[in-house]
């Protein structure tokens, strides 16, 4: 039985990515097209862990029926966060405004990652590790654009720093959240959740990393190829696991 040792130590992972992203835009100046072929790895590394590891368990615990409610209400909760994320994105703010704009809305997304990995490490500690790696590799882009976007707002690199480190609060909290709430629940509620982290994660896969990921226009050859050893990358890390 998973414990909250393991919820927390799984929860860390997603906020890591943020800080490594944040730390190579501090360190390196990294090709546009690089960092949307990485954006391809990551939607290969959600496919998979939505194919492999969330759908099989979900078809022999769940009826079908709350799957499609659970999927479009998960769906739903995706066009919210979505549009929460563009419409901060899109005002012209400066300085430290902007700072905490930027900071607001990784938080958002560090309190989803945070409560789909206690979450999944309420049903299983395999299925809570996958979500918090998959979502690790996922965040170490945004951490990467959200600092670089920063330093070039004029944020100084303390206060830059001090965000990126301040964002294991928020996954840790949601993701203790998360375990807390499912532990002891029913298989139907496991599997509505489940569910509707699907909806979630299939949505913003489709419809935002792949575009952001297109958006520098990387190699056709080498998007591709990142899109597939982010799928096979999950597959093994899953059959090595067990």
């Amino acid at each position: 039985m998973p414990n909250m040792f393991e919820v927390l130590l799984f929860a860390t992972l997603p906020a890591i990515g943020v800080i490594v992203g944040s730390l190579l835009a501090e360190s390196v100046r990294t090709p546009k097209w690089l960092i949307g072929a990485s954006l391809h790895a990551t939607a290969g590394v959600a496919i998979a862990l939505v194919s492999v590891n969330i759908m099989p368990r979900l078809l022999g615990i769940t009826p079908m029926w709350l799957i499609v409610i659970s999927f479009l209400a998960g769906a739903c909760i995706s066009v919210l966060i979505a549009s929460f994320w563009g419409t901060h994105r899109h005002r012209p703010h400066k300085g430290s405004v902007g700072a905490w704009m930027v900071c607001m809305a990784v938080v958002t997304d560090l309190v989803s990652d945070g409560l789909m990995v206690g979450a999944g490490t309420a049903v299983g500690a395999q299925l809570g590790f996958l979500f918090a790696a998959t979502q690790s590799i996922a965040n170490i882009p945004g951490g990467f654009a959200a600092t670089a976007n920063l330093r070039d707002d004029g944020v100084p690199k303390i206060k830059r720093l001090g965000l990126s480190t301040f964002m294991l609060a928020p996954a840790l909290a949601s993701a203790a959240i998360g375990f807390c709430g499912l532990r002891g629940a029913s298989s139907l509620v496991h599997g509505a959740v489940l569910a509707a982290f699907v909806g979630i994660l299939l949505l913003a896969t489709i419809e935002d990393v792949i575009p952001q990921g297109d958006e520098p226009d990387p190699p056709r050859r080498v998007s591709t190829a990142a899109f597939a050893f982010g799928f096979v990358g999950l597959v093994v890390l899953s059959s090595v696991l067990g």
